[in-house]
């Protein structure tokens, strides 16, 4: 297909949980406007999120409650307020954490609901007719979360799977029915809470956008087992007469983990999705198309084979490859988005059969410099080597920040890195590996907010093989100031970005 054009530029990743608040965590109010005139004073072009669904065990954006819907802590209390659904006093009843560094998931969960509880009612009451025809509008997905959501609180939070009640599990529709009317309150306040979110997150995007500032979503290729998707999906995915995934995802060992890594997401079952036309998936698109500009599809290679690990399995290691649906389905979805130009994340051993899709696609790769200094082989990663048509990151969330991997990267690394950037021994390399991703031909650079900071491991977004104290870490009121974006426009200037 034909190569998308993307503009030139660079650009800041930053997850909303990631903004200054008083409220325990980043959400959409003002922090996330000032954030975006930061970007634009700065020079830069993109901002680049994390996924933006409701986070439910280990607090990852990457295994949401729905593919769909919005997470209920980006909602921004002072927005509460103003809509009268919320007084002063009562915000200041909460306690959603007092450390403006780290988000304190525990607390977040046990006191945003309750503070949503309390707005739910007024909400109803004062614009009802708004939520209703909301509710309308979402109708593909929004019934099925809310009543999903619904039954979980009903069930005590456990995944669905071991809900005890068979018929809510495989969706008996007199089962069904009976919840609706039981849950009648808990599916209204579902509701609510997705419409408060669009509402404030299309307002917030509209800013953005004002300020010549375009964001970039990330998608990734499986969805979690425990979520309204798979529930009300079960045709759509490789499951037994029960409900039960019969394989799951992860990737093989390799020189990283001999173990291989066990993710655990059930597989597509990717002949019944061919059967419709991939409708699922374009209705996944579509949803996450609505969010962003340009969308990061996570794990691409997974379109062209992916590994399948039996159910019950302990690690990755008796797994097999399974061809996918390749341009079938990646043709499908460029021909239904062709307005929303997609990065296609292919690290990782690039296959011929994988270089052969991504070349199929006319989507670019990308390249990490973090990646790039390896003594054994040259790395593919390295700038001289890369094509314009490519999206060059310091490392990504799930990479150190790059003033921890300077610490603690391996000798011979920085010692290519400094003969690499014609420095001398023990100079400096943080700032001049950020000049030498936005020098580069890739189409578009990509940074963490932490490297503009100079942070170091006390700022890792997350740490992969860690199921627990991880996307906690959050930017200082103050940190995004004046000289440092004075300081990033001159180099996007210099470097014609």
């Amino acid at each position: 297909m034909e190569r998308q054009k993307i503009k030139r530029g660079s650009g800041i990743l930053l997850p909303i949980s990631a903004l200054p608040s008083r409220y325990g965590i980043g959400d959409l109010g003002r922090a996330a406007r000032d954030f975006a005139d930061f970007l634009a004073e700065a020079g830069q072009s993109f901002w680049q999120l994390l996924p933006l669904g409701p986070t439910g065990y280990g607090d990852s954006p990457y295994s949401p409650f729905s593919t769909f819907a919005g997470n209920p802590y980006f909602i921004d209390p002072e927005e509460l307020l103003r809509r009268d659904l919320l007084t002063r006093r009562e915000l200041s009843s909460f306690d959603f954490g007092a450390d403006p560094r780290h988000a304190d998931y525990g607390k977040l969960y046990r006191e945003r609901w309750r503070m949503l509880e309390l707005c739910a009612p007024r909400a109803w009451s004062l614009y009802g007719a708004e939520i209703a025809a909301f509710e309308e509008e979402n109708r593909d997905w929004l019934p099925d979360y809310a009543l999903f959501m619904a039954l979980k609180r009903h069930f005590g939070m456990v995944s669905w799977q071991e809900w005890s009640d068979r018929g809510a599990r495989l969706r008996e529709e007199a089962a069904l029915a009976r919840y609706r009317q039981e849950l009648a309150a808990d599916i209204r306040l579902f509701s609510f809470v997705q419409y408060e979110f669009f509402r404030e997150y299309d307002a917030f995007r509209a800013y953005v956008r004002s300020r010549g500032i375009s964001l970039i979503g990330d998608l990734p290729i499986y969805v979690a087992p425990d979520s309204a998707d798979v529930w009300a999906g079960q045709s759509q995915f490789q499951l037994d007469e029960e409900g039960r995934p019969t394989a799951v995802a992860g990737v093989p060992p390799d020189y990283f983990s001999e173990d291989g890594q066990l993710w655990g997401n059930p597989l597509y079952d990717y002949e019944a999705m061919a059967a419709d036309g991939y409708n699922w998936w374009i209705r996944r698109f579509g949803g996450a198309a609505r969010l962003c500009d340009i969308l990061r599809i996570d794990h691409f290679r997974g379109f062209e084979s992916y590994w399948s690990i039996p159910a019950g399995e302990t690690t990755a290691r008796r797994g097999h490859w399974v061809k996918g649906p390749g341009m079938a389905l990646v043709g499908t979805l460029s021909e239904w988005f062709s307005g929303t130009p997609i990065i296609a994340e292919d690290l990782g051993i690039a296959t011929p059969a994988v270089q052969e899709l991504l070349e199929a696609s006319g989507f670019p790769g990308m390249k990490v410099l973090e990646f790039a200094f390896s003594p054994d082989e040259p790395s593919p990663y390295l700038p001289h080597r890369y094509t314009p048509h490519c999206v060059c990151y310091a490392g990504t969330h799930d990479n150190a920040p790059l003033a921890q991997w300077l610490e603690e990267a391996d000798g011979e690394e920085l010692a290519l890195a400094r003969s690499y950037l014609g420095l001398e021994d023990g100079a400096e390399l943080l700032w001049p590996l950020l000049r030498m991703g936005l020098r580069s031909v890739a189409d578009i650079f990509i940074f963490q907010m932490q490297d503009a900071l100079e942070l170091g491991r006390e700022s890792r977004m997350n740490e992969p093989g860690t199921a627990l104290g991880n996307w906690r870490w959050r930017l200082l009121p103050g940190e995004a100031g004046q000289a440092l974006a004075a300081k990033l426009k001159a180099l996007c200037c210099m470097y014609g970005r």
